[in-house]
């Protein structure tokens, strides 16, 4: 049986945008961040990837992005776990600070 693995960073931040360092901290979506993530999940449709399982950090803007993706997948009620461990690394006391 044939596995793929595909892997897709979360789409732009606001702290992405004012070039902040973000971590553990949780800034929502940008509306190009929005669109970047349906775009990504078009991208797989037009492969025909149909997915099992989705894995994604506890953070909002890794599970926002793939919320967008599987809406565009046609996959919304697709089996998601949620791991800390996917989290983007601590920054401590950077975090909010620029880059």
């Amino acid at each position: 049986m044939d596995h793929l693995l595909v892997l897709v960073r979360h789409g732009q931040s606001e702290w992405n945008l004012k070039n902040l360092f973000t971590g553990w901290k949780d800034p929502d979506l940008t509306e190009k961040g929005v669109a970047e993530a349906r775009t990504a999940g078009r991208l797989l449709k037009a492969r025909d990837l149909a997915f099992d399982i989705a894995y994604t950090s506890e953070l909002s803007r890794a599970q926002r992005t793939l919320t967008l993706m599987l809406e565009e997948l046609g996959q919304q009620g697709l089996e998601t776990r949620f791991d800390e461990a996917l989290n983007e690394r601590d920054y401590g006391d950077l975090a909010g600070l620029n880059k």
